[in-house]
């Protein structure tokens, strides 16, 4: 109810003209140029809106590098563990041109970590891997491994 005689109120109060002229003087205080809102000339606004403008592509480009970097990271790793591909990676790559790579830091851990794997798969390798083994649970598993064998075998074959 209050609200109601308020507006009420308010309307004829501004249809008298003691409170209804503000909106006028806004609209009359704001210059319709832009450049002199700014405090410019036309020519200086305009050359401040190109420079906004190619600032802009450059951080969207920068900004569409990194995001190639990392999907170009993500393909790697997910090469290397052999996981699903990713549509969204390869697009982003491809949206960056062919000029995508791991930056030089993530180049360093990926040779590292070819060189380790590597190192495991050669011989010298291998023979260190027999080192770290427990031979008595090898043994276990082979007398165990015969046993189940020999016992399918007497199942199967009346001769045993």
């Amino acid at each position: 109810m209050a609200f109601l005689m308020k507006s009420m109120l308010s309307n004829q109060v501004k249809n008298l003209g003691l409170g209804g002229g503000g909106e006028e003087n806004k609209e009359e205080s704001t210059p319709s140029d832009p450049a002199a809102a700014a405090g410019m000339t036309r020519e200086e606004y305009e050359e401040y809106q190109k420079q906004m403008v190619e600032e802009k592509m450059e951080r969207d480009a920068a900004f569409a590098q990194k995001k190639a970097e990392r999907a170009c990271l993500r393909v790697h790793l997910r090469e290397k563990y052999r996981l699903p591909k990713s549509e969204l990676d390869e697009n982003q790559i491809q949206m960056a041109g062919d000029d995508v790579g791991l930056p030089e830091d993530l180049q360093k851990m990926v040779a590292e970590d070819q060189e380790e794997e590597e190192d495991k798969d050669s011989i010298l390798g291998q023979l260190q891997n027999i080192q770290n083994m427990d031979m008595d649970a090898i043994k276990e598993k082979a007398q165990a491994t015969f046993t189940e064998i020999k016992q399918a075998a007497e199942q199967k074959c009346s001769v045993m």
